[in-house]
């Protein structure tokens, strides 16, 4: 057991490793490349600056999740800091690409109209801001979930100690399954719309279809774990921490970070086709 312990943990080192190494350098290379060309700000700098925060925050605080995975931090509320630092900015990253998005379809469909109003940079910043109020007071609400006395390890709840039914409600319709139907709604429209106006503009329609492919691969599985580990609970006695649920969550927590490695990136790509 205890072989299969530090083997467990050291892959989920060396997958954390993967990801701040690859989104430190991801993140840096794109706020270096938006905010060095461009000589104003727009909605799209504003929306595309929250994506990077998100994300960056994201990834600076990834080395205590690696140091946990070799040498285990110890339960304090650090652990509930850190745990919903972790979500919250998943969350952030969530909205923010629905918000671009949404931007993204007005602009193609409506371009006469989105070039003409006047107030979009002003849209953008509340729109940023409602939604980290939002996760903020999301966590305060819900601070004791994640509380050490639920926890089994820093970044692990105890098995028989599942997350409400109701804020596992609120992260799985509002937080992913909403913005996932105007993700997909969005990105189809835009792509057929692309692909109508001709051959020139393909690439960009394949840029799109890449960005949604990518949210749904990254975020599906995580809240399909949240539903799982919900309705799955172990009896108080289980001493085994690896069953099949709660790796399944602990591999799927690793998939979402990776979307921190292919926003700027991508969206860089695209805010790029779309506004230079």
């Amino acid at each position: 057991f205890l072989h299969i312990f530090n083997f467990y943990n050291v892959l989920l080192g060396l997958g954390y490793s993967v990801v701040f190494l690859l989104g430190f350098l991801a993140n840096a290379a794109a706020l270096w490349a938006f905010i060095g060309k461009r000589k104003s700000w727009t909605d799209t700098h504003i929306y595309m600056l929250n994506l990077a925060i998100a994300d960056s925050l994201l990834v600076i605080f990834l080395p205590f999740r690696i140091y946990d995975s070799f040498f285990c931090l110890p339960k304090t509320r650090l652990c509930t800091f850190l745990i919903y630092l972790h979500f919250a900015n998943m969350y952030a990253s969530i909205g923010t690409t629905t918000a671009i998005s949404v931007q993204r379809y007005l602009a193609v469909r409506f371009p006469v109209k989105a070039r003409l109003w006047k107030r979009k940079k002003e849209a953008a910043f509340v729109v940023c801001l409602v939604l980290w109020v939002v996760l903020l007071i999301m966590c305060v609400v819900f601070r004791e979930e994640n509380y050490p006395k639920n926890l089994w390890a820093c970044f692990d709840r105890c098995k028989d100690r599942p997350l409400s039914f109701k804020f596992v409600l609120l992260l799985v319709v509002f937080g992913f399954f909403v913005p996932l139907l105007v993700v997909v709604f969005c990105s189809s429209r835009i792509i057929c719309i692309l692909q109508k106006k001709g051959k020139d503009l393909k690439s960009t329609s394949g840029i799109v279809t890449a960005n949604m492919i990518v949210f749904i691969i990254c975020y599906t599985p995580i809240h399909v774990a949240f539903l799982v580990n919900h309705f799955n609970v172990v009896p108080e006695n289980w001493k085994c921490t690896y069953i099949p649920e709660h790796v399944f969550l602990v591999v799927s927590e690793w998939i979402a970070a990776t979307n921190c490695c292919f926003d700027s990136i991508s969206y860089y790509l695209l805010l790029k086709r779309f506004y230079s």
